[in-house]
């Protein structure tokens, strides 16, 4: 346990009465001090007895340590050299599913000083040109499939990410990943001093409220919550051996980028990359690379427990789920059905760098309904929202957390940070917590008003300004409707204009057509007005009551 430290600190709780803050009761993790440290190399310094970093799990291929460092030292050599000769501060944008490439890219870029953004290969062509436009990358690396959904008056050159030759189809595309990886690494290029302070990532969140924003993390961000994953987790089987881990959540996502394509290279471990999520594909992985670690959100765990017979999940003896807190219920059906593997839980947001609290044992997870402690090196409030009090134990409030892994800003927003952080350093979460008299964290619901879908983050501001773009539609809301399988799921309140026929599946197909399949709304019901009160607010509560009513 961490040393809590003051006469009037409660040592179960953690939980400090004269200034509001809980401390986190997990034991201190020891930061690099080198203010000239950047990401990679701070990873690539790591000492392990790890030898395979990377394996492709649909063709087998292995990349190993060496290889790994290799080709990033290669990448980034062709990054300064003409004809891109990228520099420190630029931004450089990752369109791509999950491959062995994702990490050697994002190390790459981050090694010089430029900056990695990321963008989910599902979203539309407007919603990645808007990313594109907010963010100004000089550079793109996707894949074939892909090159369909950037700008086509883009000028940005395009570097490909598979192994084939290129066959001259867009005039944009300079180089194939092979090309770059088959650089002579030169580590005498002339490059700029990259600093713990200097930005690394811009990763696209909704955010505690409203529209997509950048969300701007620093190298130290990225170090000290690498430094916190390597050591919460006991990154190696009982005979000494580095663990062996499943990718089956996006890389471009915060929880893919900053454990797998970083964090649990700097341990030794071995990460097998699945390209899509698929259950059957998932199962073979499992059982052909022998892995023993299997993170996953909670859908999939739902899907793993409502299967009818048990599958077969090898050397898996735990399990770590994220996105959102595991009922009890399925807690306990799934160590009936696979009594050896343990459950584990963490919670995070885009804004933390990744994991704000989590439970480390069977025993914490059994703490049903909890997120579990404190991470190591983070202090929490729970805040009145409305008076702005601080909350002792057992009490609901928004859950505010500090510590050295939480954002630097929302990138070219200073409103949006002004809100979410304070000048102490203290980020608002947006979700209502309240943390036990033991330091136990629960999360009861959101203040910010995202819809999670498959753990997806689907922000109603954004489905409702497109919805009041339809020609028969005079307002909307939309809010989360539950469901067992995807967690949440956009549902739409339509107010149609007078005298104009229209449909559910007319609104659905409307929305459909311009946005990422998770951003759908699956459910519509027509209503002669919005709720709002006096400021003109949507009083979603009230809209949620009446859809959930007859559940």
């Amino acid at each position: 346990m961490a040393d809590l430290k003051g006469s009037k600190l409660d040592p179960r709780s953690g939980y400090c009465p004269a200034t509001g803050v809980y401390h986190s009761k997990r034991r201190p993790v020891k930061l690099p001090t080198d203010p000239y440290l950047d990401v990679t190399t701070f990873l690539s310094s790591k000492r392990h007895s790890g030898t395979t970093a990377l394996i492709d799990a649909s063709t087998g291929r292995r990349v190993s340590f060496p290889e790994l460092w290799r080709s990033v030292s290669a990448v980034a050599t062709a990054l300064l050299s003409p004809p891109l000769s990228v520099r420190k501060g630029q931004v450089v944008l990752l369109l791509s599913p999950n491959s062995v490439h994702f990490p050697v890219v994002s190390l790459a870029v981050m090694s010089i000083g430029a900056v990695i953004t990321t963008a989910n290969p599902l979203n539309t062509p407007r919603e990645i040109a808007k990313q594109m436009a907010d963010s100004s990358p000089v550079l793109v690396f996707t894949t074939r499939g892909l090159i369909g959904k950037l700008p086509i008056d883009g000028r940005f050159p395009i570097i490909l990410l598979e192994e084939s030759q290129i066959n001259g189809e867009d005039s944009r595309i300079v180089f194939a990943i092979r090309e770059m990886i088959a650089t002579e690494p030169n580590p005498y290029l002339p490059r700029e001093t990259v600093s713990q302070d200097d930005t690394a990532t811009l990763l696209y969140s909704s955010g505690t409220t409203g529209n997509s924003k950048g969300v701007v993390a620093t190298h130290r961000n990225l170090i000290s919550m690498i430094e916190i994953i390597i050591n919460r987790f006991k990154l190696e089987d009982g005979h000494g051996q580095p663990e062996v881990f499943l990718c089956t959540v996006p890389m471009f996502h915060v929880y893919g980028l900053a454990a797998f394509a970083t964090g649990l290279l700097g341990s030794g471990s071995t990460v097998v990359i699945l390209s899509k999520f698929e259950l059957t594909e998932m199962l073979r992985a499992i059982t052909s690379y022998g892995v023993s670690y299997l993170p996953l959100v909670p859908p999939i765990l739902v899907a793993m427990l409502a299967h009818p017979s048990k599958l077969p999940l090898g050397q898996i003896h735990k399990i770590l789920s994220g996105g959102a807190p595991l009922s009890r219920d399925l807690i306990e059906g799934f160590r009936e059905k696979y009594p050896d593997i343990e459950i584990l839980q963490g919670y995070g947001l885009t804004e933390s760098t990744a994991i704000g609290a989590s439970t480390d044992s069977a025993e914490e997870s059994r703490r049903y309904g909890t997120a579990g402690l404190l991470s190591p090196n983070t202090e929490a409030r729970i805040v009145d929202p409305e008076t702005g009090k601080w909350l002792p134990v057992n009490q609901t409030g928004e859950l505010w957390i500090r510590g050295p892994y939480v954002m630097k800003e929302y990138f070219k927003n200073e409103e949006a940070t002004k809100s979410t952080l304070d000048s102490e350093g203290w980020l608002r979460t947006g979700d209502l917590c309240y943390i036990d008299e033991d330091g136990y964290l629960f999360v009861v619901d959101r203040l910010k008003e995202l819809i999670k879908y498959k753990g997806y983050q689907v922000p109603p501001a954004e489905l409702e300004a497109l919805l009041l773009t339809h020609p028969a539609i005079s307002d909307a809301a939309v809010i989360p409707y539950p469901d067992k399988e995807v967690g949440q799921f956009p549902m739409a309140y339509v107010v149609r204009k007078a005298g104009i026929q229209l449909s559910e599946s007319e609104v659905m197909m409307f929305v459909g057509n311009q946005v990422a399949p998770y951003k759908k709304v699956r459910r519509v019901a027509f209503v002669s007005t919005i709720p709002k009160n006096a400021s003109g607010k949507i009083l979603r509560k009230d809209l949620i009551k009446l859809a959930t009513s007859k559940l």
